[in-house]
């Protein structure tokens, strides 16, 4: 039975199939087509919408992973859409190369964090997929179609973000930045401050970002920024930081807000009152990157960079008001805007805000209030991410809804890429 990583989407009686070579996977596409069987990709599972769930077959590409080749003139690589994003980030730092920016989770697959708007933090840059040079698709009948400025533009403006609805993402080209390292810095700040001082902290970091603990007036800020120091060594420190206060500890303290949900808020503020300063530096694919073992659901919106402000001070009110039982903290992110049709910072630099719910925790009335409110502001949704937005609402959001579905009609005509909850979205 396959399951996404918070247990939330599962599909108990769909076939997994993870073809090992571009035969198997032609073949397994001519079969179902012969079949007329609609055929779902999966990369790592970590999106919260129900993209995946199929009354089909589900196929993974998780056996055709790894960098094809690395043109050094131009610094970009090809790299099979299956690669997980750790495993990438190693392969191009032994050609001294590394992707300018990567979200806070790297277990994805590149064509999954791309193909759904995976971002990290940071005013100058865009979402992943503002970095791929190249795209090649497999359609449902077999055939290879390549997508780039130069061929098929069309398909590359409209394609690098896709939701795996236009074929098979089989190969991802990457415009790539020499390898460097980061120092990662964390702080506590008081919620209105940061919010006061967020423009300086913003242009005085090379990325910047913060989380606020829910029924507090806490914030934990992380900053990055280039650096020639030396990598450090996991000693114990930064072990107690990483594994044992963000994940053991914090898990156990969920656990015991699960049991008891009146409980919520004063974990939350003993959670603020551990906050502290830190230092770690690292490789940039390393250090963007954090470990999530504490599982959970998730809600996200890219809001006017000049709207996140009171749309935080709102859902800041909101979770006061409706008494939420809540520790997970609230993330809050810069990302640059670009010309990619559905992407969510289409046309306009925008803040992402992200709300969770511990898994095993009711988060639907939690998760309403919150897309009404970013709604209000002008907000998109992370296609990832848990909303309820159909087509109708999503073309008054993405000025480019049309033509990606017109462009979506021409790639798979049949249908045969779309899924339940797609048509839906789509309004097929």
């Amino acid at each position: 039975m396959w399951k996404n990583w918070s247990g939330y989407v599962e599909c108990p009686r769909t076939p997994v199939v993870t073809p090992d070579s571009a035969a198997q996977l032609a073949q397994l596409l001519a079969d179902a087509a012969r079949d007329g069987t609609p055929v779902r990709m999966v990369g790592a599972g970590h999106s919260f919408s129900p993209l995946v769930a199929s009354d089909g077959v589900i196929v993974s590409l998780d056996k055709l992973q790894g960098v094809i080749v690395v043109d050094a003139t131009t610094n970009i690589a090809r790299v099979q859409a299956g690669t997980r994003l750790y495993a990438l980030g190693a392969a191009l730092a032994q050609h001294g190369l590394a992707m300018e920016n990567l979200g806070d989770i790297n277990v994805q697959s590149i064509a999954g964090a791309t193909s759904t708007g995976t971002h990290g933090t940071g005013a100058a840059f865009g979402n992943l997929a503002t970095q791929i040079a190249a795209l090649k698709f497999v359609t449902a009948d077999g055939r290879e179609v390549v997508a780039s400025p130069a061929e098929n533009p069309q398909l590359f403006d409209g394609g690098r973000i896709g939701l795996g609805s236009l074929g098979v993402l089989t190969e991802v080209s990457l415009r790539l930045v020499p390898a460097f390292r980061l120092r990662l810095e964390r702080g506590r700040m008081d919620l209105e401050d940061c919010l006061a001082q967020a423009d300086a902290l913003v242009a005085a970091n090379r990325s910047f970002e913060f989380y606020w603990l829910p029924h507090t007036e806490s914030v934990l800020t992380k900053k990055w920024n280039a650096t020639e120091a030396p990598v450090d060594q996991m000693g114990f420190g930064r072990w107690v930081s990483d594994v044992l206060l963000e994940n053991a500890a914090f898990g156990l303290l969920c656990d015991i807000g699960k049991a008891v949900p009146s409980w919520c808020p004063p974990l939350s503020r003993l959670c603020a009152s551990m906050l502290s300063h830190s230092e770690q530096v690292d490789a940039s694919w390393s250090m963007l990157s954090t470990v999530r073992s504490v599982r959970f659901n998730e809600m996200e919106w890219a809001v006017p960079a000049s709207r996140g402000a009171d749309a935080l001070r709102e859902i800041k009110a909101l979770i006061a008001r409706r008494e939420f039982p809540l520790m997970f903290p609230l993330e809050y992110r810069w990302v640059k805007g670009d010309d990619i049709w559905l992407s969510p910072n289409h046309g306009r630099d925008s803040v992402h805000i992200s709300v969770h719910q511990y898994r095993g925790m009711p988060f639907e009335g939690y998760f309403e209030a919150v897309q009404a409110i970013c709604l209000n502001h002008g907000g998109r949704p992370h296609w990832g991410k848990v909303h309820s937005l159909r087509s109708s609402q999503l073309a008054r959001l993405y000025p480019r809804w049309d033509d990606f579905l017109a462009l979506r009609e021409t790639m798979d005509p049949a249908g045969r890429f779309l899924t339940p909850y797609l048509r839906g979205l789509f309004g097929v």
